[in-house]
């Protein structure tokens, strides 16, 4: 069976606590609260939850809580697995197989080896054939090195297991609608970049895995559903997609103008976890502290 991946989907971040191990009541607290806000999904270890700097133990713990809110809520859950080595993958997908609430797997394309898009291809399939649950591809090429093309996607779109991708190529690319126009009805089609959310839905996607959406999560559903409803002309849909702008253009002050738009992750930790201090991300630049008052 086909998933419905329509709508807004959160990449959850990773609260720490003061002893850097993974905040599981700060992480329930989020999920809950984004679900509740509107938020058709959750994805757990996506990019946003820094996968690749947490253990095994932690991205379990990740995907357990996640789940326990999808689960109660009675929402899908979408879980983020994905290496340059395919056995790895397969590896992974198996350890999450049986999961409650999940719904697909977010798998990205290998990267830093950049395999050839041949080569590609087949990492997809073998994972699809090894996986007893959907998968979403996630081709994000500014992070990995390597993009797929729509000849490629297309090719996967045709893969049993294979139902949707995550297209994070950074515009409305050539690509990207060649891919709306040849993809089979069923085969779904995510915003990845959140600066491109209604356009990409309203060139015929389904929906939008967006970090930005941690804040103000009733303000993108929204935007979303507007899309859907292909009422971009109209003044409250336009309202609408313009109030999120400054949440996804806006750049940290010391970033060169080629990267692209940090999502506000301090925020949605502080609101993960409340008014305390020392509220954490495990990532280079340390932790994160709330302002003054």
């Amino acid at each position: 069976m086909i998933p419905d991946l329509t709508g807004l989907w959160v990449p959850v971040v990773t609260p720490l606590d003061a002893d850097d191990q993974v905040d599981a009541e700060a992480l329930g607290r989020l999920a809950r609260r984004l679900l509740d806000q509107g938020c058709s999904g959750l994805v757990a270890l996506g990019t946003t939850g820094e996968p690749a700097t947490l253990r095994l133990d932690e991205r379990r713990d990740v995907v357990d809580v996640c789940a326990e809110a999808c689960a109660a809520a009675g929402k899908p859950l979408m879980v983020g697995v994905g290496s340059n080595c395919t056995q790895s993958t397969m590896e992974e997908v198996a350890a999450f197989e049986g999961t409650p609430a999940l719904t697909a797997f977010l798998v990205v394309v290998p990267y830093y080896t950049r395999p050839a898009v041949a080569g590609t291809v087949d990492h997809f399939r073998a994972v699809a054939a090894a996986s007893e649950t959907p998968i979403v591809v996630y081709n994000v090429p500014y992070r990995t090195g390597r993009g797929l093309d729509a000849d490629a996607l297309v090719e996967l779109a045709g893969t049993p297991r294979i139902v949707g991708v995550k297209q994070a190529v950074g515009a409305l690319d050539h690509d990207t609608l060649e891919l709306m126009r040849q993809k089979p009805p069923e085969f779904q089609v995510l915003a990845g970049d959140d600066a491109f959310i209604a356009p990409t839905i309203l060139m015929g996607g389904s929906g939008a895995i967006a970090a930005s959406a941690h804040v103000c999560t009733d303000l993108f559903a929204r935007m979303i559903h507007a899309s859907l409803a292909g009422a971009s002309d109209t003044e409250e849909s336009s309202r609408v997609v313009d109030r999120p702008d400054p949440l996804i253009t806006r750049r940290p002050p010391d970033s060169p103008r080629s990267t692209r738009p940090a999502p506000p992750f301090g925020r949605p930790l502080r609101l993960a976890r409340g008014p305390r201090d020392g509220v954490r991300s495990r990532s280079a630049s340390g932790p994160v502290r709330p302002r003054a008052a």
